[in-house]
């Protein structure tokens, strides 16, 4: 059984992942990450999603707020309902990823672990750079380098996926989604106007299922939806 180290915000792509690794074997250590994000709700999640599949979680404590750039480790709110957009969004914290993958690199030299697993996926290539494709494989092959082991793997699972298909292969692997959580601004409910809530909600809408997140408001795409499955009560 080969060790993993998976990336776990607490939200749905990662807990798709962990559902995934679960299903393929894996003996996994879950890396958290205490970053200053407004969205702390996200850690409590994580928590309950070790306990509830029975893993170690480690939580890192690294303090972005130094660097700021980002509606998530500042005051800047959280832009909403912009989902078509093509330039970079105000939720992109610089070189997140980067550091996240270098210290996950650095445990699993202490944790044998020769596979790093992370939730990024289509949905974020245009909005964050160091979701995509080209980055990871790069990030691979520095981490290879500056560690002399070529045998580490980056694994990216839902990589080109978009959410309706992760959300279906989550489902498929039993994935806890109830306990998870998305929402940027990091209320007890989930806002359902964010970027992150949207997109959930119209994953969970492409997937012919219903999100199990309780949300202060709806958008009118996901009312509609809900009234169709005759399941809409106001």
């Amino acid at each position: 059984m080969d060790n993993a180290i998976i990336l776990m915000s607490g939200g749905l792509d990662s807990t798709t992942v962990l559902s995934f690794a679960k299903k393929n074997g894996y003996n996994i250590t879950g890396l958290s990450f205490d970053y200053g994000q407004r969205h702390r709700r996200e850690l409590e999640s994580s928590k309950k999603i070790a306990d509830f599949y029975g893993i170690q979680r480690i939580v890192f404590k690294i303090d972005l707020r130094q660097i700021g750039g980002s509606s998530l480790t500042g005051d800047e709110a959280v832009e909403i309902g912009k989902l078509e957009r093509k330039e970079i969004p105000n939720t992109y914290v610089p070189g997140r990823n980067i550091l996240f993958l270098s210290i996950a690199a650095a445990y699993s030299e202490l944790l044998d672990a020769r596979t790093i697993m992370m939730g990024v996926n289509s949905v974020d290539y245009s909005g964050y750079p160091d979701c995509r494709p080209n980055f990871i494989s790069s990030m691979e092959q520095s981490l290879q380098h500056g560690l002399d082991r070529s045998d580490l793997k980056i694994m990216a699972p839902l990589q080109y996926l978009n959410k309706g298909e992760i959300i279906t292969m989550g489902i498929k692997n039993n994935a806890p989604y109830e306990l998870t959580y998305s929402c940027y601004n990091g209320r007890e409910k989930a806002c359902g106007r964010c970027d992150s809530c949207l997109l959930r909600l119209r994953g969970f809408m492409d997937a012919g299922e219903i999100d199990p997140t309780p949300y202060e408001t709806y958008p009118d795409f996901y009312i509609d939806y809900l009234r169709n499955l005759k399941k809409y009560k106001k």
